[in-house]
């Protein structure tokens, strides 16, 4: 039998018949990903992700059976680590590199995911991302100017209250707020105007 050029282009590939397993799940997770970079939360459907993932509608819900499912594993697959804590012997240069490295992952492929689900998901759905926003972004990130605030005490350039809660979310949430209201990429220029301005007079010592 003589199978024409249209019937053929419409078959699906035989690889994506053949995959199980987590290298389909992984397939899917990717496509998630890939969603909620492009058309965002509102616009993720699980029938878009099971064609991005070349799988069929079924094989996607078997796995999850809600889009947030869905968007929480993806989210937890994808998340990159934040790494140590820079140490390049000053805490304003300490604070200004890891703020770089902040705005390079917020804006990265799974941090624009994340920022799509925390800008347009409803109240109740906000409420199954919570602890991947938790554990994944907040606890990490505060740990990290923890650690740079308290060498820069040790070294006598911080002063020694500047490790409570509300003063270590300052710089977060002001790249949060720029980000998401005003829309700012955070070049380097204002990453290190905000250091400057805003982060060093903050932490600094009485005594420096």
């Amino acid at each position: 039998m003589v199978t024409s050029h249209s019937e053929a282009a419409a078959r699906p590939p035989m690889a994506s018949l053949r995959r199980r397993g987590p290298v389909l799940e992984r397939a899917i997770l990717d496509a998630a990903l890939e969603q909620l970079s492009t058309v965002g939360w509102n616009g993720l459907t699980m029938e878009g992700v099971a064609a991005g993932a070349q799988t069929g509608k079924a094989a996607v819900y078997r796995r999850w059976p809600s889009k947030e499912d869905l968007v929480v594993d993806a989210l937890q697959a994808a998340l990159p680590p934040l790494a140590e804590a820079p140490d390049f012997g000053s805490v304003r240069e300490d604070l200004y590199q890891l703020c770089r490295r902040l705005r390079d992952a917020m804006f990265s492929k799974p941090g624009c995911a994340l920022r799509s689900v925390l800008h347009e998901c409803d109240a109740h759905a906000a409420e199954r991302f919570q602890s991947v926003i938790l554990k994944g972004v907040i606890q990490p990130s505060t740990a990290l100017f923890r650690e740079v605030v308290d060498r820069g005490i040790g070294r006598g350039d911080v002063r020694t209250d500047a490790t409570d809660a509300l003063t270590l979310e300052v710089i977060p949430a002001m790249m949060m707020y720029r980000s998401k209201v005003c829309g700012s990429e955070w070049p380097d220029g204002e990453i290190a105007e905000m250091i400057d301005r805003v982060a060093v007079p903050l932490f600094r010592s009485t005594g420096s």
